[in-house]
This record gives C-alpha cells, sequence and structure tokens, in this order.
C-alpha cells in the first residue's frame, strides 16, 4: 500500500484498488487515463495542503470517476452496439468563464427538442439513463462530498435537472480543469495545460454515446470554458462540431472566476492563495483565448456564433433566436415559452459580491493587457451597441 501523505489523500494505485473493489469490475479500458491520475494524486499529496475535509472528498471524488469509468467499460462490454450510436454536429459552448455561457446553456437546455448534459447524469453517467425504469435514482441526488461544493447542492439554477459543463466526463481520462478548482494543484495545472487531449475527447464521445442509447437521437447541446485550449482535438472527435461563444470584458471574468475558485479551494484547504488563483486563472485564461483566437484565423472561424453578453442581459430570446438561424432551426413556440419562465425565475437570482482586485494581485488594466488581440477581435466578433 502506498503512504497516504498527511494532508494528502491515498496513492493512486490504492485509489485504483478501491474503485476495483467496489464494484467488483477490473478493466479501465485504454490506459491513457493513467498519467493524469498519478500527476494529479502527487500534486494533490505534495501541494494541495488539504484539510480533512478536503483529503476525504477528493479522494471520494478521484475513486467516483475510476468507478464510473469501470462500469463505462462494463456496459460497452456487456452491449457493444452501443459503439453504433452516432454524435451528429454537436454545439459546444466554448466562452470565457463568467460570461453567460452557463444562463446560455440553461436558455438551450429548455428546448425539448436537443439533448443536453444534466447535472445528475453528469459525474455518474452510469446505469446509461436510456436503461433506468421509473424515476432516476441519481436525480436530485449529489454524487460526492466534492460534487455538492462545486455544484451547489442538488439544485442548479435550472433545477435538479440543469445542465452542466463537460468537466466531469472530461475527468474520467484525468485531464479536467475541475480539479484545479478543488485545490491548490500547480504541477497538474501546468501539465494540464500542455497535454495532448486527444483521447480525453475520444472517450468523452464514447461517454455521449453511453448516454444517448436506447433514447431517441436529438442533437447535444455542451459547454465547457476548457474547450477553447484544446479546440484542435475537440475537432478531431467531433468533426462537425460547431461552437457559440459570448464575450463579456476579461477584467470583470478574471476576477469573478476566482473569486468561485477561491469560494470551492476554501473548504478543501486551511491555506487558501488568493494571489497564486489570480495568477492561474489571468494565464491559463488568456492561453486559452491566444488559442481560441489561433483556431478560427487558421480556417476554423465559420463554426463559431457569437453573443455578448450585455445583449444576453438585454434580449436573451432574441439572441437564441438569432443562434437557432445561424443554426438553420427553428426555436419552436415550447422552446421560446420555456425559455421565457426560465428567464423570468432566474433573472434576478443571487448576485456575487464585487471581487476586490488588490487581494488576487490583479488590476483592471494589467488584466485588459493581456487579453489585447481579444478585446480587439470582440468588437468585431460580437459588436454591441449600448443605445440600441
Amino acid at each position: 500500500m502506498e503512504r497516504m501523505v498527511q494532508g494528502g489523500i491515498q496513492g493512486y494505485r490504492d485509489l485504483i484498488d478501491r474503485a476495483r473493489a467496489e464494484t467488483g469490475l477490473d478493466d479501465f479500458g485504454d490506459d491513457g487515463f493513467r498519467e493524469g491520475l498519478e500527476i494529479l494524486v502527487d500534486s494533490l499529496n505534495r501541494e494541495a495542503q488539504l484539510n480533512a475535509l478536503g483529503a476525504s472528498a477528493l479522494a471520494e471524488r478521484i475513486v467516483l470517476h475510476l468507478k464510473q469509468r469501470l462500469e463505462i467499460e462494463d456496459w460497452y462490454r456487456r452491449h457493444p452496439e452501443i459503439e453504433d450510436e452516432e454524435i451528429r454536429a454537436p454545439l459546444f459552448g466554448v466562452s470565457l468563464p463568467r460570461t453567460g455561457s452557463s444562463a446560455l446553456s440553461y436558455l438551450l437546455s429548455s428546448d425539448p427538442a436537443i439533448r443536453y448534459l444534466r447535472v445528475w447524469e453528469s459525474s455518474r453517467p452510469c446505469p446509461p439513463p436510456g436503461t433506468v425504469e421509473g424515476p432516476d435514482p441519481r436525480r436530485g441526488v449529489s454524487a460526492s462530498t466534492a460534487d455538492e461544493n462545486l455544484k451547489g447542492g442538488t439544485r442548479t439554477p435550472s433545477g435538479i435537472d440543469g445542465a452542466m459543463e463537460c468537466q466531469d466526463l472530461m475527468a474520467l481520462d484525468f485531464k479536467s480543469q475541475i480539479f484545479q478548482a478543488f485545490a491548490r494543484i500547480p504541477r497538474y495545472s501546468d501539465w494540464l495545460m500542455q497535454a495532448d487531449l486527444n483521447g480525453t475527447y475520444a472517450y468523452h464521445k464514447r461517454t455521449l454515446k453511453l448516454l444517448q442509447w436506447r433514447q431517441p437521437s436529438r442533437p447535444w447541446r455542451l459547454k465547457a470554458p476548457t474547450h477553447m485550449l484544446y479546440l484542435d482535438a475537440l475537432v478531431s472527435a467531433y468533426p462537425d462540431a460547431r461552437f457559440v461563444m459570448t464575450h463579456r470584458d476579461p477584467s470583470e471574468v478574471i476576477l469573478s472566476v476566482a473569486t468561485v475558485y477561491a469560494d470551492i479551494i476554501g473548504k478543501f484547504s486551511d491555506r487558501l492563495d488568493h494571489g497564486y488563483l489570480g495568477e492561474l486563472n489571468l494565464r491559463c485564461w488568456s492561453e486559452a483565448m491566444r488559442r481560441a483566437i489561433a483556431f478560427r484565423d487558421a480556417g476554423g472561424d465559420h463554426r463559431f456564433h457569437d453573443i455578448h453578453f450585455r445583449a444576453m442581459l438585454r434580449d436573451p430570446i432574441g439572441e437564441v433566436r438569432g443562434l437557432y438561424d445561424w443554426l438553420g432551426e427553428p426555436v419552436s413556440p415550447e422552446f421560446a415559452r420555456a425559455m421565457a419562465v426560465w428567464w423570468t425565475s432566474n433573472e434576478n437570482g443571487e448576485r456575487m459580491a464585487k471581487p476586490d482586485p488588490a487581494l488576487f494581485g490583479l488590476e483592471p488594466a494589467a488584466i485588459r493587457g493581456h487579453f489585447g488581440e481579444y478585446l480587439a477581435r470582440m468588437e468585431r466578433w460580437a459588436p454591441f451597441d449600448e443605445a440600441a
């Protein structure tokens, strides 16, 4: 048995053994996940300075993903026809975080003609929903302690069936930014920035096929800011993917997301480093935008539809109609009514307190300096007239 570092979690081999013991299964499929798992666990043990809750929650979370991977492979072993499922022309939200992309995903999930990743199946895709008779026991139940803290309990702003980001599906391959929202893990974060995610998106697609199996085929609406860092790998897995990108002043974005990280990590560690979180998010998201611009400039621009954050606030349903016109799809009366109900119920929801830039070692002008090329592009991609 590997020794658990004080303030850390078990070694990665122990966590693998625990997942196998708890499921009675042995086959994880492709071994590509092991590198990320080993680096993640090492970083958690050596760098994260977890408290007792953090050590327990992160170990539980890792074992959850390992168990789900074992179960996914078991379902494929028993039902190889799952591989025949087709994922056609998925739409991915690929914006910076805190730009209204979540509100957009909640609005899109109101469309009865589409499929989205539901919060309760996000970290627990097994058993496949199409095999469950009657009410699904996962619905409205948090999958882990970490899940409870990250996702705000059993509900999201769109209810217990709310739309969730792709982070949990990427975590099945242990290449996901979800882990750096739980703990200070610089070694893992640095490695992830340069990692090859072709295998991650292949497994992402493998999981979507499982979720879709035995249900009517509908177009997927998915979302994660992380995708901006790996668009080439994503398109390798989904050659017909299209993207919707929401836009906002980066100085508001970086401070806001750093505050979200601090709120979560502060529960799992008693040594919170705000300066590190400011630097991490500035470096991560400026690089993500640099890569997204390069992808668009290299021939990918036709795949994108752009929406300004303030335009979403002013006329959310109108902006969705514009997106659907671009997709060549209708907005049904039922969809329009559902969006109106959701927006009315949530437009005056809880607001985050304005972050203190000094706390994170960030100043708005300095942040904008890292996004100069993006700010120029934003004016072209998503022009917004305040007086209109």
